[in-house]
């Protein structure tokens, strides 16, 4: 008795889960992955954003990136020693600290390379006969008296500057340091003197004690004045001549401050503050904008004016670092916003789909229960403790995992979406499972999608939907994916809207199909046909809710893939701009050739399939424009359009028409017509030696701006390979050969001048060997290679965090795709194994057993592909005029072409994830018909009438 009274008050809960350990573990585990996954974006994109950032602030100029407070001069109506005090190192040191304490949050500085000190902000003239002269101007120096620089360089030679008495202004003799690149450029030694007039015109000796050699280079305490560390030969804007002179920066002892304040160069009291990234992220952007611009025009300016004195001013291009960085996100942040709504709205749907899995395994189980007297708030009490037992773990698992797997990121947006995916599964399937037993159900009721009848409401929904996905589609075309003020959702989720109503119109139109096919196959002598079609058109498992995973799933995939093979195309074709080959070696300058020897050792070489030698004069001044349209007809990849008026100048290219035909196929440029270059008649090859009459006309194939300024008849151009007359005979929108649009190409072997510039080549050379080759000819020569050209468009931070989500949404809607294939099967397989038990009992042979199976599953597996590939292709087609991928692709390279980026239907992101749901529906239908035919029949009738 006992017993059974342990028995009878045996827990709910621990009695399910010892019962269904499979499903509950099932269950667990996909909460677990799509809470990690959830998790995980957020903190994903947060850790991009940082990334970005800092990589934004360390690569940059320390010119701009760094924050230098600067004040004139102490004022002349102050005494002496007061103002050769405040030009000393205790006092500049003592402001210093204070500013680093008064920067605000989320500003911080990077201490080991601070500095301070006097500079002059006017650079003096060094008249020195041994300094160098390059057009007759003496050299410009400008002297810093700047903290830490035995710390931050290593003494090449000589000695270290210092102060064996104590400077001020009367101070008529200091020491100094330059750098080795300052010495070499000025022919500077250790023990030289210079001489810096004060302002009463008397002389300072500058004692030159020592080369000092930069630690770090690029670090700021030498980058954020460049001159500290490499003097630079500029021109003279003051004379009326093009001469250029030295300018360069002389170190002297950080205590040799106040010898500068009595000189006229202007001299000024200065802190360098480096920032340090180490502590921002991503979110800090808006707060750090708004910090530099107190400092540099509002209160925070005030608090460094009460720690730096009243006339101080706060400089930096910080800001406009963080603003550009701030205009990449928000060009990034609406394309990922369309991945991460399609792979949530997938998962949300698999989740709905393991809850109405569920639901229909414990119908029975439920119905008794309810029959028996059972609540709805009882039972549906008892689902909702059940469920959380065995999700609320798992979401947290998941949490913890994604924690740990992205390190960086805010912890609460995570934790919002892990607790998001729980709720939904907590919710969802206990309300999903008790409505079903609001009314009692007839046993046997027919779930048959021929006979199905669509509701009023459920019209009114779907034409809801309708509405909303068109307008975000126009919406999208019409303004790209960026909104003021943010991202739209809306706009972000058109994708999603169209796999919507594609499902639910797909889902109407299913069994049209089905009730055309199943009249011819019911008068065929086999019954496998006409009950795999019923069996289709009557199994739950092709209803709205496994179509919309797999449309949802198919269409995100192929975005996401598109996405991918759009920022690999623009990086492609940038990197062929560039080149224009998959080699190209060219001259030091310009109008540097190339020797015959290079092209035919170059032509030689292992992994060359082609060489196109090519001769490119840049800014051929152009005639005026004729009067209305000109032009040629198009001879290439179609005409383009062009503006007569911003074509003045022009690239001339002389090319070999046949070998330059054939690299444009190679490399997949616009179609040559190499045929309208022919030399022949006028334009026939010159004898070597001989010049042409400016009265000879050659045939030119124009960018169709330059031929709409040339017109058709004959116009005279004058260039530094001859003068002739040219006469366009066609239009192509791209050569291989120059990145101006504006170009002129001519056969070269009628030009006066045919020596090559450029050397194209084709195939996969060696670059060791290519290089080589180049070094050989005794001349310096260019060498581009494609490859590496390519490489320079390597992901910034930002960049390739955003491709990696994208990758990932690929992947994840894969793989939700075919989980919803299983969910969608697996739903039915109680049934079918119970069908396939009563009609082995009929005769069915195993092998019509499996083949009944496969048709079955196949129209619901080649609607969900069909209708993926369809939904796919839709989407991109719809969608690709709004998106641009240029800050996906080429943002943050420098001379990258910023065209825009289009989306591109990628077949293999449509095919692959369609193709794998049909073989994922093929196999499980046969596994399913294995494992049916090792039981027996006995052993899956006893049970009752299970259908």
């Amino acid at each position: 008795m006992r017993h059974n009274d342990r028995a009878a008050s045996a827990p709910w809960i621990r009695t399910r889960l010892r019962t269904a350990p499979g499903a509950a573990t099932a269950l667990a585990v996909l909460v677990l992955v799509t809470a990690f996954l959830a998790a995980a974006f957020p903190r994903a994109v947060d850790a991009y954003e940082t990334k970005g950032l800092r990589h934004d602030i360390l690569t940059a100029d320390a010119g701009r990136s760094t924050l230098e407070v600067a004040r004139p001069q102490p004022g002349l109506e102050l005494p002496q020693a007061q103002r050769d005090d405040e030009a000393r190192s205790p006092e500049l040191a003592r402001i210093g600290a204070g500013l680093l304490k008064a920067l605000p949050a989320p500003l911080r500085a990077d201490t080991s390379s601070v500095a301070y000190g006097v500079r002059t902000s006017k650079p003096a003239v060094a008249n020195e006969p041994w300094l160098p002269r390059p057009e007759a101007v003496p050299p410009q120096l400008s002297y810093v008296a700047q903290s830490g620089l035995k710390e931050h360089a290593t003494l090449a030679s000589g000695a270290w500057p210092t102060t064996p008495q104590e400077v001020t202004s009367d101070s008529r003799e200091v020491q100094g340091a330059v750098t080795e690149e300052t010495a070499a450029e000025l022919k500077v030694k250790a023990g030289a003197t210079i001489t810096l007039l004060t302002a009463a015109q008397e002389p300072i000796t500058v004692t030159i004690t020592g080369i000092v050699a930069p630690r770090d280079p690029q670090g700021s305490y030498w980058s954020a004045d460049p001159l500290l560390r490499t003097p630079s030969l500029v021109l003279d804007t003051t004379s009326p001549f093009p001469v250029h002179y030295w300018t360069g920066t002389v170190l002297l002892a950080e205590d040799s401050g106040p010898a500068l304040l009595s000189t006229a160069a202007e001299p000024v009291l200065f802190w360098r503050i480096p920032p340090d990234p180490a502590g921002l992220t991503g979110p800090d952007d808006a707060r750090l904008t708004s910090v530099i611009a107190s400092l540099e025009s509002g209160p925070g300016l005030l608090k460094v004016r009460e720690i730096a004195g009243d006339t101080a001013v706060f400089a930096t291009g910080l800001g406009h670092i963080v603003e550009a960085n701030a205009r990449m996100r928000d060009a990034i942040s609406p394309v990922i916003a369309v991945a991460a709504l399609g792979i949530g709205s997938v998962a949300a749907v698999v989740l709905l789909m393991t809850g109405a899995l569920i639901a229909g395994r414990r119908k029975a189980e439920l119905a008794l229960m309810r029959s028996r007297g059972g609540s709805l708030r009882g039972i549906g009490g008892r689902l909702l403790a059940e469920t959380a037992v065995t999700v609320l773990p798992a979401s947290a698992l998941g949490l913890l995992l994604a924690t740990l797997a992205v390190g960086e990121g805010r912890f609460w947006p995570g934790a919002l979406a892990a607790a998001g995916v729980g709720l939904l599964v907590c919710v969802a399937l206990p309300l999903r499972t008790t409505l079903q037993h609001i009314r009692p159900t007839l046993h046997g009721a027919r779930e048959d999608m021929v006979s199905a009848r669509p509701s009023r409401r459920r019209t009114v929904a779907e034409l809801t939907l309708l509405v909303l996905a068109v307008g975000a589609v126009t919406a999208l075309r019409r303004r790209g994916t960026s909104a003021e003020g943010g991202t739209d959702l809306l706009v972000s989720a058109a994708p999603v809207l169209v796999a919507l109503i594609a499902a639910l119109v797909l889902v109407r139109l299913y069994p049209l199909p089905l009730r055309l096919a199943t009249r011819p196959v019911a008068r065929l002598r086999g019954a496998i046909g006409f009950l795999s079609l019923a069996r289709a058109g009557r199994s739950s498992a092709g209803g709205a809710l496994p179509l919309l995973a797999l449309l949802l799933a198919l269409a995100t995939a192929a975005f996401g893939g598109s996405v991918i093979a759009g920022i690999g195309d623009a990086r492609d074709d940038a990197a062929l701009a560039s080149v224009g080959a998959d080699a190209r070696i060219s001259g030091a300058s310009e109008r540097a050739t190339l020797p015959d020897e290079l092209v035919r050792t170059v032509r030689d070489l292992d992994g060359v399939t082609g060489a196109a030698p090519v001769r490119v004069e840049y800014s051929v001044n152009m005639p005026e424009a004729v009067a209305g349209d000109g032009g040629a007809d198009g001879g290439g990849a179609g005409t383009g359009g062009g503006s007569a008026d911003d074509a003045k100048a022009a690239a001339l290219v002389g090319v070999d028409p046949a070998s330059y035909a054939e690299l444009a196929r190679a490399t997949g440029l616009p179609a040559f017509p190499a045929a309208r270059l022919k030399a022949t008649g006028s334009s026939a090859p010159l004898p070597e030696g001989a010049e042409a009459g400016p009265d000879r006309v050659l045939p030119a194939i124009a960018s169709p701006a330059v031929a709409a300024r040339l017109g058709k008849e004959p116009r005279a151009i004058e260039t530094l390979s001859g003068d002739f007359k040219v006469q366009i005979v066609g239009t192509v929108t791209r050569v291989a050969s120059v990145s101006p649009t504006d170009f002129l190409v001519v056969n070269s072997a009628a030009l006066e001048q045919k020596a090559p510039t450029t050397l194209l080549l084709t195939g996969a050379p060696d670059p060791g060997k290519l290089r080589a080759a180049a070094e050989g000819s005794g001349k310096e020569y260019a060498v581009q290679l494609r490859s590496e050209e390519r490489a320079r468009y390597v992901n910034t931070p930002m960049q390739a965090g955003a491709e990696r989500i994208y990758l990932a949404a690929v992947a994840a809607g894969a793989g939700y795709a075919l989980l919803a294939v299983l969910l969608s099967l697996l739903q039915t397989a109680p049934e079918r194994r119970t069908l396939l038990a009563r009609l082995r009992t009929m005769g069915l042979t195993t092998g019509q057993g499996r083949k009944l199976l496969a048709f079955e599953a196949t129209p619901q597996a080649l609607l969900a592909a069909g209708g993926g590939l369809f939904t796919g292709w839709a989407t991109i087609v719809l969608l690709s005029p709004g998106i641009d991928l240029v800050p996906l692709a080429l943002a943050g390279v420098a001379g990258s072409d910023t065209s825009p980026v289009l989306l591109r239907t990628d077949l293999w992101s449509l095919a692959l994830p369609a193709a794998g749901v049909v073989a994922l529906a093929a196999a499980v239908a046969g596994v399913q018909a294995w494992w049916a035919s090792r039981r027996g029949s006995i052993t899956e009738l006893r049970a009752g009438d299970s259908r």
